[in-house]
């Protein structure tokens, strides 16, 4: 259930179906013929310096995902965060993560 090469990742970059961005967390959607959604996680070093604030924060979007990924629309899911993402604590951060999958719901 993960992207797993740079072809899947592009493919989702190149023509997103779906863009959703809320507090400096984008998520974009493209249309798999797979009967399961997928997630790809990018969270660039350059953005979040410190690898423990990278880990926690993929960490909470992969659980996340995890809860809601029965109501997902079949789609690849890219999740893009920003730096400002870094200062946010874990329930606050959960909240805008089930936003934003609620708003992919079939």
């Amino acid at each position: 259930m993960k992207l797993l090469n740079s072809f899947q990742f592009k493919n989702v970059f190149r023509k997103p179906f779906y863009r959703v961005e809320i507090s400096k967390i984008t998520v974009f959607s493209c249309l798999n013929f797979l009967i399961v959604p997928r997630l790809g996680i990018s969270i660039a070093r350059k953005q979040i310096k410190l690898s423990h604030e990278r880990i926690r924060i993929k960490r909470l979007v992969r659980e996340t995902f995890r809860m809601s990924q029965h109501k997902l629309v079949k789609m690849d899911f890219v999740v893009v965060v920003k730096k400002e993402v870094m200062f946010l604590k874990n329930d606050l951060l959960n909240k805008i993560l089930r936003n934003l999958w609620y708003r992919h719901y079939q």
